[in-house]
């Protein structure tokens, strides 16, 4: 078992236990459930760094990136920067988040927030919303296309967005549908976490421009942007890159300045 399947195995039995503790309709009565959400593609379409940074204490690949600040002061730093958007993650075992995480951001800023989580059943998509996301993940390696269709149906009837996560060109073509905001090309392979940035250059004209296109993992330089910016790429997702430092909002900025000068 790789660790994706770890992962996904993992998630599915916490997800159930979580059903028996807080109900969907309970959930459905959170303040925030009836919040107008924000687009993430939008801003992305208007921007001219097309940078969404990334609240991350830690992955699988990496272990610790940065457990020391809180995600209050990270992600105003972020929204102050000019991010297009801000990427929480909110799974504990491999990543250190937590819901409440995503909640602390939402109460903090205005900026669209998307939940970096192991979707893998309609809960979750309700959780998002409940704890005020503007956007969800969905993950084409771990997703069939049925499921996909249900799951980004339901987001988009809730009011938010879809980013559709794919690391190569089969999960790209049973992937594509309407009920899809944003097409995200994910650098790094989730099963053996080689990052490798020709994975978005070779998709990239296989994605229809009725989607936002977003590079992820592996952006550690502005070069990169500027030559993924050349294979229509609008959007960026960096996360290590910032979160390693003491002080990721300004590393942010430095890094949108260098992009739009």
């Amino acid at each position: 078992m790789n660790i994706l399947d770890k992962i996904i195995a993992d998630k599915k039995l916490e997800v159930a236990l979580k059903k028996g503790l807080i109900s969907s309709a309970v959930l459905m009565q959170s303040p925030l459930f009836e919040r107008p959400t924000n687009s993430m593609a939008t801003k992305i379409r208007q921007s001219a760094s097309g940078i969404i940074a990334e609240h991350k204490r830690r992955s699988p690949s990496k272990d610790v990136i940065n457990n020391s600040l809180k995600v209050p002061l990270v992600v105003e730093g972020y929204e102050k920067a000019g991010v297009c958007g801000i990427s929480v993650l909110t799974d504990g075992p491999y990543f250190g988040g937590a819901l409440e995480d995503l909640l602390l951001a939402r109460a903090s800023v205005d900026t669209p927030l998307l939940r970096k989580e192991f979707i893998v059943d309609p809960y979750q998509i309700i959780e998002a919303k409940a704890h005020g996301a503007d956007t969800i993940l969905l993950i084409a390696a771990v997703l069939t296309r049925a499921e996909i269709h249900s799951l980004s149906t339901l987001a988009q009837s809730l009011g938010m967005e879809v980013l559709l996560e794919v690391h190569d060109l089969e999960e790209l073509e049973k992937s594509i549908m309407p009920s899809l905001n944003i097409i995200g090309v994910n650098n790094r392979n989730l099963k053996t976490f080689e990052v490798n940035l020709k994975i978005s250059m070779e998709l990239s004209s296989r994605i229809p421009d009725d989607f936002v296109k977003v590079s992820e993992s592996g952006i550690s330089n502005v070069s990169a942007v500027k030559e993924l910016k050349n294979y229509g790429y609008q959007g960026f997702l960096v996360g290590e890159n910032f979160m390693k430092t003491n002080d990721p909002g300004t590393a942010a900025l430095e890094f949108i300045k260098q992009i739009e000068g």
